[in-house]
């Protein structure tokens, strides 16, 4: 692997998904794969699972992990090519990034989207230029538009729950991703990635609901089936996903922010007694009611922790690559 930005950069999710729950039941087995290797992670934007799940498991392979806040700690940084640089940015990335390339061996990046432009956000300019100037492996620590570790989690955590349980034995699990309320509108980054996800995945059936005008860019969706009536897509569901999102087509607004749409005991009734999954931080009683997330069918904090495994398993197949780029 010789970068992790999307699905696209993983030839086999089952092996991957494999690999991290080998990880998690033998933490220490590769605590020599990252020897003398040293991993740079840069956050312009805020962390705490990310950030401390990617240390913990960059050190569990070897690792010398070094974090940098951007935003707080360093000068700020120009993007665009041919900019005049006369306002407020300091440091080209065009500049920084080689040297950056110089001091780590895989550079990992956490970026967030203006919600001003579309156009601007979804060309992923932040991660690219790092991908095109650090001259080294980058890894997503979630970018513009996607935040493929936090779905790779996803995967896994569905796929640990889904082990050993005879009901799948015949079928696949159905499993919903929902839109929730929210007091400020959120990038599409977590949605946009987990459908992209489970899509390539192929092991269950997968259902996206919310109110109409909240439609996710196609090219991530394609192959989920889209319902706007919320108790019609709980229905049966074996995984319902809780996340909110802001609008597409009409970048970055809030159009409905119906208290309703508040996933609740009473309507997890619907479903197969489904677990239920977020990828943190949740607003209590907004997203989620305070009884489905401390209830029994949540199983939010396993989803967290599993974000070492993810880490480990994807820092695994990039160290190997750079092992059997250098000859060693």
């Amino acid at each position: 692997m010789k970068q992790f930005i999307s699905v696209s950069d993983v030839k086999n999710i089952k092996a991957l998904v494999e690999k991290a729950l080998a990880y998690k039941q033998d933490p220490w087995k590769d605590q020599f794969l990252g020897h003398q290797k040293r991993i740079g992670c840069l956050f312009l934007n805020p962390s705490m699972r990310t950030r401390l799940s990617t240390q913990v498991a960059a050190q569990q392979l070897g690792m010398e992990c070094i974090i940098f806040n951007v935003g707080a700690e360093g000068w700020a940084l120009e993007f665009e090519d041919e900019a005049i640089m006369s306002g407020n940015t300091v440091e080209h990335v065009k500049d920084a990034a080689p040297v950056l390339g110089k001091y780590f061996d895989i550079l990992a990046i956490r970026t967030f989207p203006s919600l001003q432009n579309k156009t601007d956000d979804y060309s992923e300019l932040y991660i690219n230029q790092f991908i095109r100037y650090a001259g080294i492996p980058v890894l997503s620590l979630e970018s513009s538009t996607l935040h493929p570790l936090q779905s790779l989690t996803d995967v896994i955590t569905i796929q640990e729950s889904i082990n050993g349980n005879a009901a799948f034995a015949s079928r696949k699990p159905k499993v919903v991703l929902t839109w929730a309320p929210h007091v400020k509108p959120l990038p599409q980054c977590v949605a946009n990635s987990f459908s992209e996800w489970i899509n390539a995945w192929g092991e269950a059936d997968f259902v996206i609901t919310h109110p109409e005008d909240y439609e996710l860019d196609e090219k991530f969706t394609h192959g989920a089936t889209i319902v706007y009536n919320q108790d019609e897509a709980l229905k049966d569901a074996d995984f319902v996903y809780v996340k909110n999102w802001s609008t597409y087509k009409d970048y970055g607004k809030i159009y409905c922010n119906d208290p309703g749409w508040m996933l609740t005991e009473e309507k997890l009734a619907r479903t197969r007694q489904a677990k239920v999954m977020h990828c943190l931080p949740v607003r209590r009683n907004v997203e989620l009611s305070d009884e489905v997330l401390d209830g029994q069918n949540s199983i939010v904090t396993r989803e967290a922790s599993n974000r070492v495994w993810a880490a480990q398993a994807v820092l695994s197949e990039m160290l190997t690559a750079l092992k059997e780029k250098n000859g060693a």
